[in-house]
């Protein structure tokens, strides 16, 4: 029998839907300025046919480095619309960095925020052949906003879609920290925003308002899709810089119902003078993810906002759909309800299961591989059939993260398969800061490792050994290392030593190096001091 097409629906036909029921309403909020839904429909079908005026069809992809802003929501909406791929990055990675995503996912687009002059010349070195230019936030003839203003605003129909055609590529890391883009799809997005709604902020509707936290580029952006996808404004921050007190002032002007963040910047959050001042009483879910969550910062947050709380868990390649901690499942007090150091529950529609090396599914309460299956899980890396060999075993989807469940589905991570660790919610691969390491002169072995830390949850150390009758000067280090990595994977220390210890097959090995460092009193490191936070 000839299968059936699995045509779906467009994901920017969200915004076709609020624009038509809800045209006067406000969609997005960015300072003093306002755009009602049919203003950003307007915007998306002038931008989406500016780009393909200049070539740009189904299945291209368009690469877009940028800070919040309307301008990344909108390039994002104008590439569903047209049915190719939005390719976000983060705004923090290097020019080096983004070069080399323009080259590997085969971009035919490149628009930029006019703060990034530097990446655009990187992109531009390494993609000559670039088709599509333009500037976020910018100004002249390549500027979106010229672009947006030369075309006709009237509705532009949704290209057509399949449930696997690909809509967006999240770009993650595997061990080694060389980037590889998780392929997202309409129809498997479709899934992940249904369920974001039903598992983390049931009851959503048009009269409801979230506040962006954190980066549009990621976490927040598919957030932001689930608050079009039910006509609710979005409101942004009029500073680049997270204020607390903006923020909070924010949620009290606007009545503000959701919002998504990470640990780290929901304890600023919740820590800063203007909180204990601020209306809070229209929240009804706070949802954090990207990295574990102290248990006494955990209860702070409960204290300050009430049973509001959600944690969810899951990877780019899941787009968060793994678990998730609802607000009764947060308990305010110490005791067995509370299930300390859990990320909660399996999301509707996913089955989680913990596996030995073997793939074999381990009893309850016995550590395993985490591994999940479900529509929410991704389609597979681009272009990378060595990483998707590695990554799926018989259907099932392996995280990397180890873990256990307990008798009732609660899920609760020990530990990671590889070295990498969470840094103020961006993950960060030791082996990629380490061949940096041991390209300065003098040092012949090198080992980085994550530490704990009470502020970003996790923060980086290196260990550096020189070469005899070398000496190494920790600060020209971590400056030669701050012109060739992002600012969030530098280590916050760096210890010289003669020799790193080995096991006995004369590998270096985190575990021994971190007792090591345990056993001499150098470990756990002092707190991040406050006037030090970017």
């Amino acid at each position: 029998m000839q299968p059936a097409s699995r045509r779906v629906a467009n994901l920017s036909y969200f915004l076709t839907r609020a624009a038509r029921r809800l045209p006067d309403r406000s969609a997005i909020l960015w300072g003093e300025r306002r755009w009602s839904w049919r203003d950003l429909d307007g915007r998306v079908s002038a931008l989406a046919r500016a780009l393909a005026r200049r070539g740009i069809v189904k299945g291209d992809r368009i690469l877009v480095h940028a800070r919040n802003g309307n301008g990344i929501i909108e390039t994002m909406l104008a590439a569903f619309r047209l049915g190719a791929v939005f390719v976000p990055t983060n705004f923090r990675l290097t020019p080096a960095e983004i070069g080399f995503m323009a080259t590997q996912s085969g971009a035919r687009a490149f628009l930029c925020h006019g703060d990034f002059p530097e990446h655009a010349e990187a992109v531009r070195a390494a993609r000559p052949d670039l088709a599509v230019f333009g500037w976020i936030e910018g100004a002249g003839a390549d500027a979106l906003d010229a672009w947006i203003a030369a075309e006709d605003a009237a509705p532009l129909r949704d290209a057509d879609v399949e449930y696997d055609d690909p809509c967006w590529f999240f770009y993650t890391s595997g061990t080694t920290g060389r980037p590889k883009a998780a392929v997202l799809t309409h129809g498997q997005m479709a899934f992940v925003l249904n369920n974001h709604l039903n598992d983390l902020m049931p009851g959503t509707t048009e009269r409801d308002a979230s506040v962006v936290v954190a980066p549009l580029s990621h976490g927040a952006g598919v957030h932001a899709m689930t608050q079009i996808a039910c006509g609710a404004v979005t409101i942004l921050p009029a500073g680049e810089r997270l204020d607390p007190a903006e923020i909070w002032s924010i949620v009290a002007t606007h009545r503000v119902t959701n919002m998504f963040t990470v640990p780290t910047i929901l304890k600023l959050l919740v820590e800063h003078p203007s909180l204990a001042a601020a209306d809070t009483s229209s929240l009804r879910h706070v949802i954090y993810a990207g990295a574990p969550m102290y248990r006494e910062d955990q209860k702070r947050a409960l204290a300050a906002l009430g049973p509001v709380l959600v944690q969810y868990f899951g990877l780019g390649e899941v787009t968060g759909n793994i678990t998730v901690l609802p607000p009764a499942l947060h308990v305010a007090e110490d005791g067995p309800e509370a299930r300390i150091g859990t990320c909660g529950i399996e999301r509707t529609g996913m089955m989680v299961e913990i596996q030995d090396p073997e793939g074999r599914p381990v009893p309850p309460g016995t550590d395993g591989e985490i591994c999940v299956c479900g529509p929410a899980v991704f389609a597979g890396y681009w272009e990378n059939p060595k990483a998707n060999a590695e990554s799926f075993r018989n259907g099932w989807f392996r995280t990397g993260d180890l873990g256990h469940m307990d008798a009732e589905g609660f899920l609760f991570i020990t530990g990671r398969a590889s070295d990498m660790y969470i840094s103020g919610g961006s993950n960060v691969y030791p082996r990629e800061v380490e061949e940096k390491i041991l390209a300065f002169p003098g040092i012949v072995e090198c080992a980085v490792l994550g530490v704990p830390d009470p502020l970003w949850g996790e923060t980086g150390i290196a260990v550096v050994v020189p070469q005899a009758g070398a000496q190494v000067d920790s600060a020209a280090l971590l400056a030669f290392l701050g012109e060739r990595l992002s600012r969030y994977k530098l280590p916050r220390h760096v210890f010289v030593q003669e020799a790193l210890p080995k096991s006995g097959y004369g590998k270096i090995t985190k575990a021994l190096v971190r007792q090591d460092l345990e056993a001499r009193g150098l470990l756990p490191l002092p707190a991040t001091p406050r006037d030090k936070v970017a």
